[in-house]
């Protein structure tokens, strides 16, 4: 196990994905994920804190109208919890930090960003044009 330097920032002065870059990069997927299952402990427990007492019609809406916002939001964490998962698998077979398309360097900025990302910025504008093309034939 690596131990990282209180004030470690990945740096382009070092080897990609060093052993203390994978490090830094395994500890800040790991705090996402803690933090995301946390948010969804919490909505769980609001969620389940009951049916809609309220008599009037409008606040009645309104509950429902945070309910379901609160909904799709936990959705959504589910998804990144997935990705964040896929990204420790990533590091862990030893392919994190490459794109998928072309195994070049994805880069620290954007890793740094998005640390889920698993296509370097020119590989995920490829990817959008094509998606583009296609959504609007």
């Amino acid at each position: 196990m690596i131990t990282l330097p209180p004030d470690y920032k990945p740096s382009d002065n070092e080897e990609f994905m060093s052993p203390l870059q994978v490090e830094y990069f395994r500890q800040k997927l790991l705090r996402w994920r803690v933090d995301l299952l946390k948010e969804a402990d919490g909505t769980l427990a609001s969620l389940s804190e009951g049916g809609i007492h309220e008599s009037d019609i409008t606040d009645r809406a309104s509950v429902e109208t945070d309910r379901a916002f609160e909904l799709r939001t936990r959705d959504r964490a589910r998804k990144l919890i997935t990705k964040i998962n896929m990204a420790l698998e990533r590091i862990e077979d030893g392919s994190y930090g490459f794109c998928e398309e072309t195994e070049e360097p994805i880069g620290l900025k954007r890793l740094e960003a998005r640390p889920i990302a698993t296509l370097s910025i020119d590989a995920q504008e490829r990817h959008e044009k094509m998606e583009k093309v296609h959504r609007d034939d």
